[in-house]
C-alpha cells in the first residue's frame, strides 16, 4: 500500500517519509494517543510540543518501532512497520538515530566505546574504520580528545553531545530527539539547538524533536505540531503558532497556567497564588 502527500517541484505527488494513521495507544486505563494522524516529509525539522502526559514521547517511540499501536498504522519510507517483527525492524532502526532524554550513555563504557557501540553492533567495519568514524562524529559535535573519558567525568551538556554523536554514528536519515535540552542551562541548551541545526544543514536529515522548551522549538523547527490530551490540535509553522488564538495553544507557548490548573494545587483559599484568584470576603 502506498500513500501520498503534497506535490513536489516536478508536479508529481511525493511520498511521505513517515506517516502515522489514526494511531491509538493505551497503557492500562490511560488512553495516551487517541487517533493521531501525522505525515512528515523528508528534510523537515518537526517539533512536537504538548504538556506532560500528552503523548509526545509515546508518539516518537511509535515512529522508531519501540511501541506498537493498539489501533492504527505506522509507515516509514512506504513500508508499514507496526506489523514487522523485531528482526525486520532492525533495518528500519539503522536508518533512524535516537537521542534519548537523558542521553542514556552506558556508564561502564568510555566516550569512544559509547559512540562506537552501534557501529560494532550493526556493521562489520574494522576497528580502524570504526575509530575514524568515532573521531569524525565527535568532531561534528565539537568534542575532540575526550574519547577515553567516562560519562561520569562529563558535564550534562557534554553527555548530551556524546549521545548525539552516537545517534549519528550510522549516518541516519532521520534523527529523533526526546527533550534534547532538558536539564541544561540556557547557554548549553542553545549549543544543542545549534548542533541540531548544523546536523540538519550538513547531513540533510529529517529531524523530529519532542520538547517543552519553546525557545528551542522556535529556533530549530520549521514545523510545529501540538498534542493535547492525546489529540493533535495544531500543525503549522512557528509563525502560525505564535499567531494562534486558540487558548490552549496560547497558554502553552506563553507558559501561563489557568485557574483550573492552579486549583489542582489544592491550597487553602487564604494562600492564593495569583492576584485576583480569591475574591474579598
Amino acid at each position: 500500500m502506498t500513500f501520498f502527500s503534497a506535490k513536489g517541484p516536478s508536479g508529481l505527488y511525493a511520498m511521505s517519509l513517515i506517516e502515522l494513521r489514526q494511531v491509538y495507544k493505551r497503557f492500562g486505563w490511560q488512553e495516551v494517543l487517541k487517533g493521531v494522524s501525522l505525515k512528515i516529509e523528508a528534510g523537515q525539522s518537526v517539533v512536537i510540543i504538548g504538556g506532560s502526559g500528552s503523548g509526545k514521547s509515546v508518539l516518537l517511540k511509535h515512529i522508531v518501532g519501540l511501541l506498537k499501536p493498539d489501533l492504527g498504522e505506522v509507515y516509514f519510507d512506504g513500508q508499514r512497520i507496526d506489523l514487522l517483527k523485531s528482526a525486520q525492524l532492525m533495518a528500519v532502526r539503522q536508518r533512524i538515530g535516537f537521542l534519548f532524554q537523558m542521553g542514556a550513555l552506558f556508564d561502564s563504557m568510555n566516550v569512544h566505546d559509547n559512540v562506537a557501540f552501534p557501529l560494532a553492533e550493526h556493521t562489520k567495519l574494522k576497528p580502524a574504520e570504526i575509530d575514524r568514524i568515532v573521531q569524525d562524529k565527535l568532531r561534528m559535535v565539537g568534542l575532540l580528545e575526550i574519547e577515553k573519558k567516562m560519562p561520569a567525568e562529563l558535564s550534562g551538556g557534554q553527555r548530551k553531545r556524546v549521545a548525539l554523536a552516537r545517534a549519528i554514528a550510522l549516518d541516519p536519515e532521520v534523527i529523533l530527539y526526546d527533550e534534547p535540552t532538558t536539564g541544561l542551562d540556557p547557554i548549553r541548551a542553545d549549543v544543542i539547538n545549534e548542533l541540531i541545526l548544523k546536523l540538519q544543514r550538513e547531513l540533510k536529515v529529517t529531524s523530529i524533536t519532542v520538547t517543552h522548551d519553546m525557545t528551542s522549538a522556535f529556533k530549530i523547527g520549521n514545523r510545529i505540531v501540538m498534542l493535547y490530551e492525546g489529540v493533535l490540535i495544531f500543525d503549522g509553522t512557528p509563525e502560525q503558532i505564535k499567531a494562534s488564538k486558540e487558548s490552549v495553544v496560547r497558554r502553552f507557548i506563553t507558559g501561563e497556567a489557568d485557574a483550573t490548573e492552579l486549583a489542582t494545587l489544592k491550597l487553602d483559599p487564604a494562600d492564593r497564588i495569583r492576584e485576583g484568584d480569591r475574591t474579598a470576603d
